[in-house]
């Protein structure tokens, strides 16, 4: 099939202390979040002079993507609209209607399948093209990419940067934790993600050398009548002492930016409780720009232009499909 550009679509985040509220306002209509929970994360954004990391971050990353296609090709220009904040994806695609864009390969910065990572996603541009009308560009989405082997090995690279902070004499004992970001136990019941989740950090032990490295939770937001997965990372963490674990490495396997939850979550409140407990800390970081995850995105793309082209992964559950069920990635009760 023809297309003749790429959009990236993400969560987007407040540049300036202003933007807060509005923000987090738009992340949390119509969604059963207390007001004062709201204002709670309101001041982890505060604590960084109100400025999320995560847009500096996707201009970061589009620039990589335009280098490697036209490096390699396709020359297909990259346009980029969030879900949150500026730039809107209404606007975005209002931009790619006059630049003569008809039809674009979606990349969702996310990993894996859930309702907010992948089918809200589709929402999105549902919404944004009924609101231009007939003649809005068409959007495909790129499929999520749990298992890619460029994911895979981006990760391993940055998990080996974080074992080498390590002692050279306590590296090899360090213990690895992955964390992802906790949602409704009625969300997980209906997508892949646990299943996902736990496949991709058995692939990156794997080309670790490792096994049996755990999987926990973080940034839980939801009202706390509500069950989520767990546990966080903070329970996890104050379990360490009695197994007499005295160096951990942290892993944001389920983030592809060091966004605020990450540097919030992991680097501030993980990192405080690591120094009260005595146990060394390490932080990993995401996969970001690195050189093979770009290289991934690009192969995704040419597994829509190129007729036959290989669709790469590892593991057991197989590459994902390009289109969900109707019954996949359903919103939370």
């Amino acid at each position: 099939m023809n297309y003749d550009a790429v959009l990236v679509l993400s969560f987007g985040g407040p540049e300036k202390k202003e933007d807060v509220i509005p923000f987090l306002e738009n992340v949390l209509r119509g969604k059963n979040v207390p007001r004062a929970r709201m204002l709670e994360v309101a001041e982890h954004y505060y604590h960084f002079d109100g400025r999320s990391p995560i847009n500096a971050q996707n201009r970061e990353l589009i620039a990589a993507l335009e280098a490697e296609l036209v490096r390699h090709g396709p020359r297909l220009p990259v346009y980029w609209g969030n879900r949150n904040w500026h730039p809107l994806l209404t606007d975005t695609l209002r931009v790619m209607k006059k630049d003569g864009v008809r039809r674009a390969l979606a990349f969702a910065t996310s990993a894996y399948s859930s309702y907010s990572g992948c089918r809200q996603y589709l929402e999105d541009i549902a919404h944004a093209r009924a609101e231009m009308g007939d003649d809005a560009p068409e959007i495909d989405k790129l499929r999520t990419f749990h298992n890619h082997p460029g994911f895979i090995a981006a990760m391993a690279a940055r998990i080996s940067g974080a074992l080498a902070e390590m002692p050279s004499e306590r590296r090899e004992a360090a213990h690895l934790v992955y964390t992802a970001h906790s949602i409704p136990l009625s969300m997980a019941w209906h997508s892949r993600y646990v299943k996902e989740l736990e496949e991709t950090c058995a692939l990156v032990s794997h080309a670790l050398g490792r096994n049996g490295d755990p999987l926990v939770y973080q940034s839980r937001s939801g009202h706390p009548s509500q069950a989520w997965l767990g546990p966080s990372i903070l329970d996890y963490l104050r379990g360490l002492p009695a197994r007499e674990i005295s160096d951990v490495v942290i892993a944001p396997a389920g983030f592809l930016s060091d966004h605020l939850e990450v540097l919030y979550d992991l680097d501030t409140e993980a990192k405080a409780l690591c120094d009260e407990l005595g146990i060394r800390m390490a932080r990993a970081s995401t996969v970001g720009s690195h050189p093979e995850f770009i290289a991934m995105i690009r192969d995704l793309i040419l597994e829509r232009v190129e007729q036959n082209h290989r669709r790469k992964a590892l593991g057991v559950m197989g590459p994902s499909p390009d289109f969900c069920p109707a019954d996949c990635c359903l919103p939370p009760q």
